[in-house]
């Protein structure tokens, strides 16, 4: 029979996750994958928020078992997070980020997430994961770079005279249309492991090798892509332009939520495993989509206009170039199971695409403020989870001894 300790202990850290899913969903995961979109005035706020938390629920389900794997298991070694450690971690991140949301400025949920979890793991005497972390670190230092180069190098393509706007467009679609058929499904895939659309239809394609299937899979979805943009520019341009806009918005979206769910679940998963609770990943993976959904449609129009307007007022040729490196380094972080801050990308992106045009709109003191921000956001995160858990394992100590 279950104890009413392991019960109330469940619900509390149940409660704690979904408090920091709705954190997450009214800041990083629901608030930057449109803002570029309406900064373009290619959607409405609102109804960014709407959308964005039902794509985010979507790629909760179906990309998220990566970085939550990650988040619950491979940020400390030696030891396993306990139940209390894992409520701590949970309460502390999301307290963090909904300061984040509710001041207006964009907390880097992923740098908030990984440190507490680091504190309360290191804390409790683990040894810290020093291979993950270089991974971890890598993919952090190149996202504003490897984001907001290749932002200015699509900015600068699409301003370019020389490049028509119905070849330079449907060119980028056709990349995209690359990248989405070569991305994880969990769906897809058997024993577990995910498969991409290539692999999955390739493996079909009897009269062609492995290789050769996926490739013509993946070509077939490009020049798909291509040609529905090309008739679309045809037709109307600035239409055309913003029906790519919005696709690319909700890929990010879509990204978004298989990629920052693990930041709210990922520490539960250790503490079901530790009381034997059978749930299924997917059911957890749905409990913490529906707090990414809850956060997007309640708290996620603060912060959708304080990245579409405080950051650089974008049109839709530089918010184009600003989500097509958001969407490819989502996806190549979701694979690896890196947890990244989609504030980091999308502003990083936002600000490259912003220098292409000299860098017209973009707020200097404000990027300086929030790069301050991500950096006080993790280290204080480590050291607040480190002290949170030896002050309550203290406090919890003498109450029962």
């Amino acid at each position: 029979m279950v104890s009413a300790l392991v019960v109330v202990t469940l619900v509390v850290a149940s409660v704690a996750s979904l408090f920091m899913a709705w954190a997450i969903g009214a800041g990083s995961s629901g608030s930057t994958p449109f803002a570029p979109a309406v900064g373009a005035n290619a959607i409405s706020v609102m109804r960014a928020g709407f959308v964005v938390g039902l794509l985010g629920l979507l790629g909760a389900v179906l990309q998220g078992a990566n970085v939550s794997e990650a988040v619950g298991r491979s940020l400390i070694s030696g030891v396993t997070l306990s139940p209390l450690a894992a409520t701590i971690a949970l309460l502390l991140a999301a307290a963090l980020v909904a300061i984040g949301v509710f001041t207006g400025y964009p907390i880097a949920t992923a740098f908030t997430v990984t440190g507490a979890v680091i504190g309360v793991g290191l804390a409790l005497g683990g040894d810290p994961a020093w291979a993950k972390y270089r991974q971890i670190s890598a993919v952090w230092v190149l996202v504003p770079f490897v984001g907001g180069g290749v932002a200015y190098a699509t900015a600068r393509l699409l301003r370019n005279e020389s490049v028509p706007e119905r070849v330079a467009i449907p060119f980028l679609g056709g990349v995209v249309g690359v990248v989405l058929a070569n991305i994880q499904f969990t769906v897809l895939g058997s024993s577990g492991s995910g498969a991409s659309l290539a692999q999955a239809v390739g493996d079909r394609l009897d009269f062609l090798p492995g290789l050769v299937g996926e490739a013509a899979v993946t070509l077939a979805i490009a020049g798909l892509f291509a040609f529905l943009l090309l008739r679309d520019l045809d037709a109307d341009e600035i239409r055309g332009q913003r029906h790519f806009l919005l696709t690319l918005g909700a890929l990010v979206a879509f990204s978004a939520g298989g990629s920052q769910v693990g930041l709210a679940i990922g520490p539960l998963l250790p503490l079901l495993e530790q009381f034997s609770v059978t749930v299924s990943l997917v059911a957890v993976l749905l409990f913490g989509g529906f707090g990414l959904l809850l956060g997007s449609w309640t708290g996620a129009p603060r912060m959708i206009k304080a990245i579409a307007q405080d950051y650089s007022s974008l049109g839709p040729r530089r918010s184009i170039a600003a989500l097509i490196p958001s969407f490819v380094i989502a996806q190549v972080a979701v694979f690896l199971g890196v947890p990244v801050s989609f504030n980091e990308i999308i502003v990083s992106a936002v600000v490259g695409s912003g220098y292409a045009a000299g860098g017209a709109g973009v707020s200097k003191g404000k990027m300086g403020r929030t790069v301050l921000a991500w950096l006080a956001s993790l280290v204080g995160a480590v050291v607040l989870g480190y002290g949170s858990y030896v002050a309550v394992s203290a406090g919890l100590d003498a109450l029962l001894g």
